[in-house]
């Protein structure tokens, strides 16, 4: 009965995390029942969570995040265009279901366009509103300790304390169908490793 209602969980009912944190290491062979993979080929490999290919089928943790958050890992790149990419506050569900994808949440891109952009969009990665910062390209296989906190109206991210981007949007994402994290990929091959999400 228990795995019936783990599968069949809305993400408006998922637990949410508490003042302690949460923290996925992937010390493990298999995802678990702690992420929804919306169909993309997301697979632990030595301890680390690898993803190519999903072509913005994200892997959604089936927590409910803290309103302002920091949220770590460490993530390298083995593609020469490097394209990380996560989302924060989206509906724990939302995926593409064809070439086009409207999230529902912030886009956090490092490396973004063949190595050209560092960017954080709301909801729609190509829409003029994103919130681009300077040019740092990803170095392929150098492993980067990613960052991400929100803050009031504030989302900032960073890659081993260089900021890549800050959006301070007026209308934040917030509450119901904003609460969640994931990990996405549009062809690159990824490696994440040591997630950590804590509240402010």
């Amino acid at each position: 009965m228990a795995l019936v209602l783990v599968a069949g969980c809305t993400p408006q009912g998922d637990p949410a995390i508490g003042p302690s944190g949460f923290s996925d290491d992937f010390e493990r062979e298999a995802l678990g029942d702690l992420w929804h993979n919306t169909g993309g080929r997301y697979q632990i490999h030595d301890g680390w969570l690898n993803v190519r290919g999903a072509r913005n089928r994200p892997l959604w943790l089936r927590r409910r995040l803290p309103r302002d958050v920091r949220i770590e890992m460490d993530v390298r790149s083995e593609s020469p265009a490097g394209d990380i990419k996560v989302e924060v506050f989206g509906d724990g569900s939302s995926r593409a279901t064809s070439e086009s994808y409207t999230a529902t949440s912030y886009v956090i891109i490092f490396g973004g366009w063949s190595n050209s952009t560092n960017a954080i969009a709301r909801l729609d990665e190509h829409g003029d509103d994103r919130a681009v910062g300077p040019r740092h390209p990803v170095e392929m296989s150098r492993v980067y300790h990613l960052r991400i906190e929100r803050q009031g109206n504030r989302i900032t991210s960073w890659a081993d304390d260089v900021e890549l981007a800050h959006m301070d949007d007026p209308q934040p994402l917030e509450g119901r169908g904003h609460d969640h994290f994931a990990f996405n990929d549009w062809e690159a091959d990824l490696w994440f490793d040591n997630l950590r999400i804590e509240p402010l």
